[in-house]
């Protein structure tokens, strides 16, 4: 119970940036990579040199993405994005910091977000530079491929799925529609590529302008969040992680809170906005 008193102290002081991973997606049906729902061990995600260096690599891409995508796009917020974005509407979160590609804070109403690895729902020419939608490239595909039709056993956080290569072989993937050739690549960043350094230095003023930092659902594996509990912990702003499993920052961390996001945020939300006790 002192753990979630901490962290609604906290959180009702204001100025709050949330840092948000996987883990706050798998209630809307989005496996994590590492938690209790990881894909980690049985899914090597796609990584940026494979798909620009090797044809094969990229058509098995985008035939397994385009069967995944419909369960993405499907996909709707769950009871901790709307916390999130109550939270932020009450205006005691500031600036929601999102690992993840699937636009699910925006579709709660989370009015300011910064997506650190893009957006699956959006897709760029890496020759032309032209930004189209998604929907439109799965039209495109489709209109290629009339005759594709391939089971998903699950979808994985980056809206790739498990495909036989049998199935891989028989798809086509297609070029960019405005300059005619050049290479789609889903607008998000790939393992092996480099979030933009615009992007990362907004997180990081947000980060050092903040009251305190709250985790939410990452294991912190990688560096490009935990950089950000780093620089908070080094500046000597107040961190606190709610995740089920331990992290890579829990050393970092003012308050760890073990405990499912769909439970926890709903009840932290309200407490915070009427003062009455949290239950656990």
């Amino acid at each position: 119970m002192e753990s979630f008193d901490a962290l609604t102290s906290l959180v009702a002081g204001g100025g709050v940036v949330v840092l948000s991973g996987a883990g706050l997606s798998t209630e809307s049906g989005i496996p994590d990579y590492r938690g209790p729902s990881g894909v980690a061990r049985r899914h090597t995600p796609m990584t940026f040199q494979a798909f620009t260096r090797d044809p094969l690599a990229r058509r098995r891409y985008w035939a397994r993405s385009h069967l995944g995508w419909r369960l993405i796009a499907g996909a709707a917020p769950n009871a901790g994005h709307r916390a999130v974005a109550g939270l932020q509407h009450a205006g005691l979160v500031d600036t929601v910091i999102t690992q993840n590609v699937d636009g699910l804070h925006g579709a709660a109403g989370s009015p300011s977000v910064i997506e650190l690895h893009g957006r699956l729902d959006e897709v760029t020419c890496l020759d032309c530079g032209n930004l189209t939608s998604r929907e439109e490239l799965h039209r495109r595909l489709r209109e290629a491929n009339p005759e594709f039709v391939a089971r998903v056993a699950a979808v994985n956080p980056d809206g790739d799925v498990d495909l036989p290569d049998e199935q891989v072989a028989a798809f086509r993937p297609v070029d960019c529609g405005i300059c005619g050739t050049g290479m789609l690549k889903p607008d998000v960043v790939f393992f092996g590529e480099t979030v933009p350094a615009q992007r990362v230095a907004r997180c990081f003023a947000a980060v050092e302008q903040a009251r305190s930092l709250l985790v939410l659902g990452s294991s912190l594996t990688v560096m490009s969040g935990r950089r950000f509990v780093i620089r908070a912990a080094k500046r000597g702003i107040p961190v606190a992680i709610v995740n089920q499993g331990p992290t890579r920052g829990d050393g970092h961390a003012t308050v760890c809170v073990d405990a499912p996001l769909g439970v926890v945020l709903p009840q932290l939300a309200a407490r915070v906005a009427t003062g009455a006790p949290l239950k656990v």
